[in-house]
């Protein structure tokens, strides 16, 4: 087993906590996809067709920028990334993360968290902004107060 990199995007705090966990139960190294200004609770309104999000998501286009970067992304064999669901797939920034490095040969795995809905087809949009040849494995949407040992069995049936 290779190095992990834990990467995720939290607009709420949910997420976060949840990427903790799996960080710890995997071993792994971790990183906050976040933009440059955070999100506010106006910005996340999905009820408001103006709000920030709402733009974003109905902008298939749109990619966000992300603050920061991965130092030396060749290091790692697998890349877990974790968002919430935003109108049943991962939000505009996400696919941002995975346009800005080659993931050629690594395993790419998804977790999210969501108030109620599914992951639906997220991980078939977000391998089209990946390297055609990074390996995708079986994503998973959990609570964001997912006990230690439920991760571990989920990434022990992924063999991570």
């Amino acid at each position: 087993m290779g190095k992990i990199l834990t990467a995720y995007f939290s607009a709420s705090g949910n997420t976060k906590r949840l990427a903790e966990t799996i960080a710890k139960a995997a071993g792994a190294d971790i990183f906050e996809i976040a933009p440059p200004v955070p999100y506010t609770n106006d910005d996340l309104n999905w009820m408001n067709k103006k709000s920030r999000s709402s733009i974003e998501m109905n902008d298939k286009g749109s990619r966000p920028e992300i603050a920061g970067s991965v130092e030396n992304m060749g290091q790692y064999d697998t890349v877990l990334i974790g968002f919430p669901v935003w109108w049943y797939e991962a939000p505009r920034i996400i696919q941002t993360f995975l346009e800005s490095y080659d993931f050629s040969g690594k395993n790419i795995v998804t977790f999210a968290t969501s108030g109620g809905s599914g992951m639906g087809r997220t991980n078939d949009i977000l391998a089209r902004s990946c390297s055609p040849d990074a390996k995708w494995l079986d994503g998973k949407r959990m609570s964001s107060n997912t006990d230690i040992n439920t991760i571990k069995d989920w990434l022990g049936s992924l063999n991570i």
